[in-house]
Order: structure tokens, then C-alpha cells, then sequence
């Protein structure tokens, strides 16, 4: 096996189950990063050999504990170590230790870990940077994009939110039902970040490993949380937004607008399993932001072609999300639905407020300049599309911009 690529997204996957595990084992944060570190390390260097194991995670964890009690041994740290004869002998356990580790739940000590990186003695900036390194193992430039603060800001945030976890002396067990609850918000924001970090990093399989990821904790957190609407809507959300993922890049790895996309293209399975959650979730006659936004989605979900989308009920919808959750970027998506229903001048009207507070944000730029281009003012459109080119976050961002951009002027040329 020399497929690096492979390698990396499958450690991307394995990583939450293999920190939660460590950290169970060890309960200390750092030294179960290091612990996954020195195994990642080593799985580069045997997985390629030897072929990937059958369970990676497991593989992960054995090599990750192994590690660390070697680095405690070295630090004549004292520490509860258990039998020598079940972690001395790494030869063919991988089977064994595999049902050892399923029999204890090992899989959802990611649960564990998202929420004692959600503690409440930490400030909810902090929590979610935490989760999103700890966790899922974002670099900090991906979380500071994220945040959208400088990436020596938020190196120092996770910094002091792995001291004050220590000092706090956190407890590495999952909470109870009550302090579940009350955590549940940031774990639910977590996850949704993971989400969008996957659905924003262009195509390939590093993207689809992380929303797969950011799914599955979705669906643990419903196992939890059988009967909380907004969960039901996060989930829903994730389901039918990456249903459209196979028809959201070209051949050529090229962005593809949603109304330019080939719905047969679909994943119907996702899109019905989302929009069976939503039914569920209304039925609870509690809304919140998650579901609104899974509402959105569906929609565009349930329109078998672009022309068909009810832009009214979208506009709606995102009224009754920014009077829920007032954000500028809200009042940008809407504005698309504005312009669909009353034209691209009403639509820049609305966002003409928002350049004070977005001006660092790529969207703004290319959103106004399509509405720039709709109303024929060429000049006005280049330089907002130049300057969303500058701002973009991947070059699939980037291409996609310039491509819209020499389409038009080559459309103007042959008028």
C-alpha cells in the first residue's frame, strides 16, 4: 500500500475515536495527542508495507498506548499502568484487541471527548477551538479561518484552553444528563464547524471525511438526545446538504452552482433520511436556527429542478433565521432570495450595510458582484470579483470566481 493520500484521510477519520480512547486511557490532553501523533507516525511508515489494518482506529489506539506508556516510563511519571502482558505483546492482537475495544464502546468515546472539550469552566470561544483541534484535529489556521481571527490568536486560545482544562482538574468521564444539556450547544456548533470545514475544502476525500465524520457525530448525539428537535435539525441539515456533494465540483474539480447542478446526481438516500428528520423535528413544534436552516435545505432538496425552487418560502425562511439569529451573513444568503423574487437592486440594498462587517469575507464580494452583473455593470462586477479572487479560501473558490468572471466578458464581446 504507497497511496499517502489514503493514509491520511483514513488516520483524518480514525483520529476522534483513537484521542477519545487515549484520553480515557491517560487522562491527560496532551499526552494523548502525543500519543496519536507517534502512531500516526508510525502508521506512515508501516501502513504502506504492510497495507492498512482492518480497523484502523483500533490499530491506532493499541500503537498510541503503547507510546505513551512508554514516554511515562521514560518521565518516571507514576501512573496506574495495567497488566504488562496485555500491552507487551503488539503480534497479532489486532483481532482481538478490535473486540475488546467494540465491546467497551470504544467508538463513542468521541461523545466523550466533544464534551469534556465543551466544559463550562471554559469560555465557548475556547470550547470550540479546543473540540475542533482536539477532536478532529483541524490546524489551527483551518480553526482561525474558521473563526475568522489570525492564526497567533488562536494558537494562544487553544494554548490556554488545554491549561485551564488541566488546572480545572476536568473530569475525563461523559457528564451526566444534566450537564449533557447543557453543553449540548457548543458540541452542536463543534460539529456543525467540522461540517462546514469538510464542505468548504474543495473536492476530494480529506472533504468527505470530515462531513462524514461531522454525520456520524450527528447521529451519535441523537442517540443521546432521541428527543431534541434542534439535534434532529443539525443532522437533517448535514444529510441534505452533503447529499449534493458528487454534483458540487466538475471533472475538473471546478465549483458548480446549486442552480447549475445535476440533481440526478443527488444522493436520494441522504435527502430522504434528512427530510425524515425534518418531519420528525416539526412535529415537536420547538424551532430553532438548525432546523430553519435544515428547512432551507430541503427545499432545495425537494425542487426536482432549479426553476422549480420556492424562492418565497426560502426568503421566508431566512427572515424567520435572522429575527432567531441575527448575523450579517444570513442577511447576504437572503439577499440571493431577494434578488430571485424582486430583482438584483433590492438585493444590493439589502447588503450595501454589510460591507463594514464583511469586508474580509470572499462571499460578500463575489454575491455582490453577480448582483453587479445582473444589472449589466461590468466595471463594478470586475472589481468585486477580483477582490472576492483575493480573499478566497481554496483555489476551487478562486477558479470558480475567475471562470463566472471570463464568461461574462466573453457573453459581453459577442453581444
Amino acid at each position: 500500500m504507497t497511496d499517502l493520500a489514503w493514509i491520511g484521510a483514513a488516520l483524518a477519520a480514525a483520529r476522534p475515536q483513537a484521542v477519545g480512547a487515549l484520553l480515557r486511557y491517560f487522562r491527560d490532553l496532551d499526552r494523548a495527542e502525543e500519543a496519536f501523533q507517534e502512531a500516526a507516525l508510525r502508521a506512515m511508515k508501516n501502513w504502506p508495507q504492510n497495507g492498512p489494518p482492518r480497523d484502523p482506529a483500533a490499530w491506532l489506539i493499541l500503537v498510541g498506548r503503547n507510546a505513551g506508556l512508554d514516554g511515562v516510563r521514560k518521565q518516571a511519571r507514576t501512573v496506574a499502568l495495567p497488566e504488562e502482558d496485555s500491552i507487551s505483546d503488539v503480534e497479532d492482537v489486532e483481532a482481538p484487541l478490535a473486540e475488546r475495544l467494540d465491546g467497551s464502546h470504544y467508538r463513542d468515546d468521541v461523545l466523550r471527548l466533544l464534551f469534556i472539550c465543551c466544559h463550562p469552566d471554559l469560555p465557548a470561544t475556547q470550547q470550540i477551538a479546543l473540540a475542533l483541534r482536539i477532536v478532529s484535529g483541524l490546524t489551527v489556521k483551518q480553526i482561525a479561518r474558521a473563526f475568522l481571527v489570525s492564526e497567533a490568536a488562536m494558537e494562544q486560545r487553544i494554548t490556554r484552553a488545554k491549561q485551564r482544562v488541566a488546572r480545572a482538574d476536568v473530569p475525563f468521564e461523559a457528564p451526566g444528563p444534566v450537564e449533557r444539556s447543557q453543553r449540548l450547544a457548543a458540541v452542536m456548533a463543534m460539529v456543525y464547524l467540522v461540517f462546514n470545514e469538510g464542505y468548504s475544502a474543495g473536492d476530494g476525500e480529506a472533504r468527505a471525511a470530515l462531513c462524514d465524520e461531522a454525520i456520524r457525530l450527528g447521529r451519535l448525539l441523537l442517540r443521546l438526545f432521541q428527543t431534541e428537535p434542534e439535534v434532529m435539525g443539525l443532522t437533517a441539515l448535514m444529510l441534505l446538504q452533503h447529499a449534493r456533494a458528487h454534483a458540487r465540483f466538475d471533472a475538473g474539480g471546478e465549483i458548480v452552482l446549486l442552480e447549475d447542478q445535476d440533481r440526478a446526481q443527488w444522493d436520494g438516500e441522504l435527502i430522504g433520511e434528512g427530510l425524515a428528520l425534518m418531519d420528525k423535528a416539526m412535529r415537536h413544534n420547538r424551532p430553532g436556527p438548525y432546523q430553519i436552516q435544515a428547512a432551507i435545505a430541503a427545499t432545495h432538496a425537494r425542487a426536482a429542478r432549479a426553476a422549480d425552487t420556492d424562492w418565497a418560502g426560502i426568503d421566508a425562511l431566512y427572515a424567520a433565521l435572522e429575527r432567531m439569529q441575527p448575523s450579517p451573513v444570513i442577511t447576504l444568503n437572503r439577499a440571493v432570495a431577494t434578488a430571485k423574487l424582486h430583482g438584483p437592486e433590492a438585493a444590493l440594498a439589502m447588503i450595501a450595510p454589510l460591507e463594514k462587517v464583511l469586508g474580509g469575507y470572499f462571499n460578500f464580494y463575489g454575491v455582490r458582484g453577480a448582483f453587479q452583473l445582473q444589472l449589466g455593470r461590468s466595471a463594478e462586477a470586475r472589481a468585486d470579483f477580483n477582490r472576492a479572487i483575493a480573499l478566497a479560501n481554496t483555489p476551487a473558490e478562486a477558479a470558480h470566481i475567475r471562470r463566472h468572471l471570463d464568461r461574462h466578458l466573453l457573453e459581453a464581446q459577442t453581444r
